[in-house]
């Protein structure tokens, strides 16, 4: 898979549907690097008790002022923590979008059955962008059957960025059951074709071969029939690439020779 992250920081910010350069500044400030880059670090070098003390402190930090609140939202967006869950949860009501987009990041990391049904209606209605794109790839850590359409309708419907963690994340829900892989892949199927962002294409490519095996024939067949035609005429370099790797990776190598 590619780095998509990278792509996703080089998504010019002219395609997110608010005022680029305020809520830019905003988040500069707020963040140093991209808070997916730190929240799929898996591995931390820091002892149980040093993480326990920092997460009682974090707690603290979410019952203050909007700063201490930033500061806490971080820390659980690294951490997991079950006690986090009462505090986290108002926070998706915020007016700012900032701290809206670090609690989604944070509920992500700390996957919370009380906080779907909230998290769906950000991704379908919130009018921020950095938070509709946090909230697909929360959703992926969520199990919960009411997610798939709304990932679906994302994928169809919304900008670059959030199509690109929405497509990732179908990759996710539809593993849940076999149901789930048929419908999500349907779609996959079809912003794989129409897409106009490569890096959303070739995102579709590494979910769908996610679920290949889940797949029926029919749909299996779909799928390594468009990643042929792709390999062997496509206009787009790295989605070129990647349909030949799916099509290596499912034991057809060759087949765009």
């Amino acid at each position: 898979m590619i780095n998509y992250k990278k792509e996703l920081n080089d998504d010019g910010l002219a395609d997110i549907a608010i005022d680029p350069d305020i809520l830019a500044k905003e988040l500069a400030v707020d963040f140093e690097v991209d808070p997916l880059e730190e929240i799929d670090k898996d591995g931390f070098s820091k002892d149980n008790l040093d993480i326990s003390s920092e997460c009682d402190q974090a707690l603290e930090y979410l019952k203050g002022d909007k700063d201490q609140r930033i500061q806490g939202l971080k820390i659980f967006c690294e951490y997991r923590d079950k006690r986090s869950f009462p505090l986290l949860l108002p926070l998706l009501d915020q007016s700012c979008p900032v701290e809206r987009m670090s609690a989604v990041y944070a509920l992500g990391r700390n996957p919370c059955p009380d906080a779907v049904s909230k998290l769906v209606s950000l991704l379908e209605s919130d009018d921020n962008a950095y938070v509709r794109r946090a909230t697909a790839w929360s959703l992926a850590n969520y199990d919960n059957q009411i997610v798939l359409r709304p990932l679906i309708q994302a994928l169809q419907n919304d900008v670059s960025s959030v199509r690109l963690w929405a497509s990732s994340s179908l990759a996710e829900i539809g593993s849940i059951s076999n149901d789930n892989a048929q419908l999500a892949s349907e779609q996959l199927l079809i912003s794989l074709k129409i897409d106009n962002e490569p890096v959303v294409r070739s995102n579709c490519i590494w979910s769908l071969c996610r679920l290949y095996q889940m797949l029926s024939n029919k749909l299996q067949e779909l799928f390594i029939d468009e990643c042929t035609k792709i390999a062997l005429f496509d206009s787009e370099p790295s989605v070129m690439e990647e349909a030949k790797t799916a099509l290596d990776s499912m034991g057809m190598k060759g087949f765009y020779k």
